[in-house]
């Protein structure tokens, strides 16, 4: 299929979309920002620079900044990169100003509380888009801006759409795969937001590296169990949107699912962690959607129940550790 390259939005001026709206802008495409605070996108027009969600970058002078929806959506490609638990109110707003013809990509990580669903569900839900298409993937913002070798995954079950948008998003240092399971490639980037804080807990507890590879290649299993559960490819979480995204997440110093759950380690309460928080970590919310998912789906998923226990009942995490510890014995 041929898209039309001649303008693309992204939504979303957190660090990841500010990112993308960057490297697309280098790339020679005409790139407008969506911000969801009018008072915001006049800072970022103004200042060119992103100090709330990005750092030091500096925005290239010919990307657009709007928090006008109507103005925003007037374009050829919209690549979606809100906050999971805000797409939809997101979509909504823009609802009367989308034309269901012109493509769209997600790059947010989630699943939606009240719902269920993955993202490219929820979009497909209130926007009804004739295509769609998943990036997702291990991607730090801050060193995809630098231009740190990185890699992630486009999806689809258009094969043409996935491939246009492989190489629409395709640098010198930031390289692009293709995977046409995009339940895998959805769960794999929403689930390891969990795992992540668990591991956060666990450095916040002053456990070493036998601890953190535990619960790294056991979360991976349950990220599997329940993927397959809910009718993913197993080969997915062994990829770049499954292993390798949970890898980053869980080690990376900039990891905001890490910090909660070291904070959580060190005796913080979730509302204190979040309340300072200008960014969201998205395993927060995700973990209530995966508590009730591996439920529905009658899946075994201890790592997760347990980190739902401590970040929605108030359990102590040196308790969850003895619990996951104290499991009846089982073949790996």
């Amino acid at each position: 299929m041929t898209l039309n390259f001649k303008k693309i939005t992204v939504l979303g001026d957190g660090g990841w979309g500010t990112t993308l709206a960057i490297l697309l802008a280098r790339k020679g495409y005409s790139v407008t920002l969506w911000s969801a605070f009018e008072n915001y996108a006049r800072l970022l027009a103004r200042t060119r620079t992103n100090p709330d969600y990005l750092k030091g970058v500096k925005i290239p002078k010919d990307i657009e900044i709007t928090s006008d929806l109507s103005q925003a959506l007037d374009t050829g490609l919209v690549v979606l990169a809100v906050p999971s638990q805000y797409l939809r109110s997101v979509l909504l707003k823009g609802k009367a100003f989308y034309n269901k013809n012109i493509p769209v990509v997600s790059v947010v990580k989630g699943i939606e509380n009240t719902t269920l669903l993955r993202m490219s569900e929820v979009i497909k839900d209130v926007w009804k888009p004739r295509h769609i298409c998943v990036l997702s993937g291990p991607t730090i913002a801050q060193e995809v801006v630098r231009g740190i070798p990185t890699t992630s995954v486009a999806s689809s079950k258009n094969m043409p759409l996935m491939l246009a948008v492989q190489d629409l998003f395709i640098a010198p240092n930031f390289r692009i795969y293709a995977n046409q399971d995009i339940v895998g490639v959805e769960l794999g980037g929403s689930l390891k937001n969990i795992i992540a804080i668990a591991c956060g807990v666990s450095d916040g507890l002053g456990f070493g590296t036998n601890a953190k590879a535990a619960i790294v290649s056991r979360g991976l299993a349950e990220m599997s169990r329940l993927g397959q559960a809910m009718g993913a490819a197993k080969e997915t979480f062994s990829g770049l949107s499954g292993l390798g995204d949970l890898v980053t997440t869980c080690f990376n110093p900039l990891s905001r699912n890490h910090y909660v759950g070291y904070r959580i380690g060190k005796g913080a309460s979730l509302k204190k962690i979040t309340g300072a928080m200008k960014m969201v970590a998205e395993g927060v919310p995700t973990a209530k959607s995966a508590y009730t998912l591996a439920k529905i789906y009658n899946v075994e998923t201890p790592i997760i129940n347990e980190i739902y226990q401590v970040l929605f009942k108030d359990k102590s995490p040196l308790l969850a550790v003895k619990h996951l510890m104290m499991r009846e014995k089982r073949a790996e």
